[in-house]
């Protein structure tokens, strides 16, 4: 890639898309294209067929998706895995057909079987059964790691795939339907805080561990990816650290400032037990995660709730 090399970022306006937009930019590249979901409906053929064919990009970011937490996940099923196929499929086949010279599908840690065995490597994909709660945009996500494997397998196309871990960071959705499990909190630790609230309800019982990542680390990884990494097979991206939900929750409290007491609601459910990437694989090439879990709480927080 030159610093001139035309990029489209699909998904721009996203967490992660504008985190790789924001972190291309530093790096002085200059010559990238986006669409709005309202210029460019990425679910229809024919939109994005013309789009490639007008901009004739040279390297192609995935970071366009339509993505929720366990609540959107259980009652939009369809919309999950129809719109998330679409888009993925339209991408990668006009990357294909208009010659596009690299491209980075970013799937989800949720395509690993629920009980695969922890921290979980790359191997483990497909070996059982998948979280109920989130399967339709785990299989949709399972597909397009499987078109860019395809596609270089047949056509010898340089697509490529990773599967970054829970994220967070700036443009993050807190919505607290449709949001995932750390901006949902803050977003409730916050209000309860400015609300005076005395306690705040968390879902399930808070055993749960997961890991996370900050947004930047993860634009980071990407051009890293894009400059190191021409393998067929995916891989992960992550800090290689977990913590519970209660231990997130209790940090999230502190950070927020919020007095009052945690309650949990024990008849929610707590989605897959334990989920840690092994990132051996993408660390052994040379990159590592820099930003600390509550250094990036504090940061994207203060960004959020308090600058606003």
């Amino acid at each position: 890639m030159k610093l001139t090399s035309k990029i489209y970022i699909a998904g721009h306006r996203g967490m992660v898309g504008s985190a790789i937009h924001r972190y291309l930019l530093s790096q002085g590249f200059t010559n990238l294209i986006f669409k709005t979901s309202k210029e460019l409906n990425l679910t229809l053929q024919n939109e994005v067929e013309h789009f490639f064919e007008k901009n004739k990009p040279e390297y192609v970011f995935i970071a366009a998706a339509k993505v929720g937490g366990i609540y959107a996940n259980n009652e939009y099923p369809a919309e999950f895995l129809y719109n998330n196929l679409m888009i993925e499929t339209n991408l990668i086949h006009s990357s294909f057909k208009h010659g596009v010279k690299k491209l980075l599908f970013l799937g989800s840690s949720c395509i690993y079987p629920k009980m695969a065995p922890q921290p979980i490597v790359e191997e483990a994909l497909l070996t059982s059964s998948l979280e109920e709660s989130n399967k339709w945009y785990a299989i949709a996500k399972i597909s397009g790691v499987m078109l860019c494997q395809a596609y270089k397998k047949q056509y010898g196309a340089n697509f490529i795939s990773a599967m970054p871990t829970n994220m967070y960071g700036k443009n993050d959705n807190y919505d607290l339907e449709n949001s995932h499990v750390l901006p949902a909190m803050l977003r409730k630790f916050h209000e309860a805080k400015i609300n005076n609230s005395n306690q705040v309800t968390l879902w399930g019982t808070g055993t749960p561990r997961r890991e996370f990542l900050h947004a930047d680390d993860l634009a980071e990884a990407c051009l890293f990816l894009m400059l190191n990494y021409d393998g067929e097979g995916f891989l992960n991206i992550g800090s290689g650290e977990d913590i519970s939900i209660l231990e997130l929750a209790e940090m999230i409290q502190k950070i927020t400032k919020f007095e009052g007491k945690i309650v949990w609601d024990i008849d929610k459910p707590d989605g897959t037990p334990r989920k840690l990437m092994d990132i051996s694989k993408i660390k052994n090439l040379g990159w590592e995660y820099k930003i600390k879990l509550r250094d990036g709480i504090n940061q994207v927080y203060k960004e959020k709730f308090l600058l606003n």
